[in-house]
């Protein structure tokens, strides 16, 4: 997630990575969910003791190496690049995932660029900024077999985000979907501008909108979700053992905790339950434990085998190019066995574009993709510096990566 306020400025985990910084002195409470008051300790921390070798008394799978997903790099490449049409996608973070009801797959993206790109591989700035480029805070891109289609709200001529604001103060980043009882369900943080500095905005709170899968542009619903405790419940969702688990992230900049909630059934608009720190289930956000720690924003805990492998950017390291793993028996863990799975060419001068002001983060699996044990696992690239966007269409792309198990 790129910008705020025009000109300066990127989104939610992006943003965290800015402001851990020290090029930049923006505090980092102007601009990530508020720090929660008096939070329940963490868990004792077990990240590096060793994964468990069995789950139910079958092998958990353990790493086996990864490489670039070279179709789903080139079909969005393509797809990205491609002036048949410049009313759709050219470029996106966030990258989340669901399979629609008819077996197409839509992806569920946040700042998000539409229009024309040049034949240098360059684009007009956005129109907020004197160009041409349309940009949305968020969109859909629906993939079915190998054709790719954006869907935006508004018009054809005046495309708008399909999640709308509620005015011009605010704006929606999504979180990870599921699609369950034929409905799509997507989590969204909104974000609001609290004065006129550079800086002068914030989290706001969580919300759930439902899309009828043929009617992805405008959500037939949208339901506050739980926001007490400065926690944003939108970095995956996984179902399991008849409820979805939602993990949220607790961001204090250069620190952020993994927190759990779960709902039974197959509706986030359930009654919540929350993961406490003495390994009960409460009815209180408020009682929401910290269960760990080195999580980015966006991260996921997906099957592996009899268990389950939690993918993460590692942010126990600033600007990390690292994507690394943990498993664990059960989606609530502990999760341990800290593993790098892939490193990310991109970074830093000394990446693949020459270019100290590129990072790559929040790295996610996705099921929907992924078979046997192979794993699709995809991050992001931003720049710090947005005319970096605007020089080279390429940067502001997702990247996929097979991660093997077995």
């Amino acid at each position: 997630m790129r910008r705020r306020p025009l000109r300066s400025g990127l989104a939610a985990g992006a943003l965290s990575l800015v402001l851990s910084s020290a090029a930049l002195a923006a505090p980092a409470a102007q601009a990530a969910p508020p720090r929660p008051g008096a939070a329940p300790a963490a868990a004792t921390d077990q990240r590096n003791a060793p994964a468990p070798r069995k789950c139910a008394g079958k092998p958990l799978p353990a790493f086996r190496g990864s490489g670039p997903n070279a179709e789903l790099n080139g079909l969005f490449t393509r797809y990205g690049t491609d002036n048949r049409r410049t009313d759709d996608w050219t470029g996106a973070d966030g990258t989340y995932s669901t399979t629609l009801p008819d077996g197409r797959l839509a992806f569920v993206f946040s700042d998000t660029f539409l229009g024309k790109v040049n034949a240098d591989g360059s684009r007009s700035p956005v129109i907020e900024e004197g160009g041409t480029t349309p940009f949305l805070n968020n969109t859909f891109v629906v993939k079915d077999g190998e054709r790719l289609t954006t869907v935006t709200g508004g018009t054809a001529g005046k495309p708008a985000a399909v999640m709308p604001p509620r005015d011009s103060k605010h704006w929606y980043w999504a979180g990870d979907a599921v699609t369950a009882g034929g409905v799509v369900q997507v989590t969204y943080q909104e974000y609001e501008r609290f004065g006129t500095g550079a800086w002068d905005w914030r989290w706001s709170r969580n919300v759930l909108a439902r899309f009828k899968p043929g009617r992805l542009g405008k959500p037939f619903s949208v339901t506050p979700l739980p926001s007490s405790r400065g926690i944003s419940w939108a970095s995956w969702l996984e179902r399991a053992g008849g409820h979805i688990y939602v993990y949220g992230v607790e961001d204090l900049g250069g620190t952020k905790y993994m927190h759990l909630a779960r709902v039974k059934g197959t509706s986030l608009t359930g009654r919540w339950e929350y993961a406490a720190a003495d390994g009960s289930w409460s009815r209180r956000e408020a009682d929401s434990a910290r269960v760990m720690s080195g999580v980015a924003n966006e991260y996921s805990v997906s099957r592996l085998g009899p268990g389950y492998v939690l993918i993460t950017q590692d942010t126990t390291e600033l600007f990390s190019t690292r994507i690394v793993a943990y498993f664990s028996c059960s989606p609530r863990g502990p999760f341990t066995g800290k593993t790098t799975v892939y490193t990310t060419p991109e970074t830093g001068a000394a990446g693949s574009y020459g270019n100290p002001n590129v990072f790559t983060y929040n790295a996610h699996a996705h099921p929907e993709l992924s078979r046997g044990g192979r794993i699709v696992v995809s991050y992001n690239v931003n720049s710090l510096v947005n005319t970096d966007h605007y020089r080279d269409t390429s940067i502001y792309r997702p990247r996929f990566v097979d991660v093997r198990f077995g």
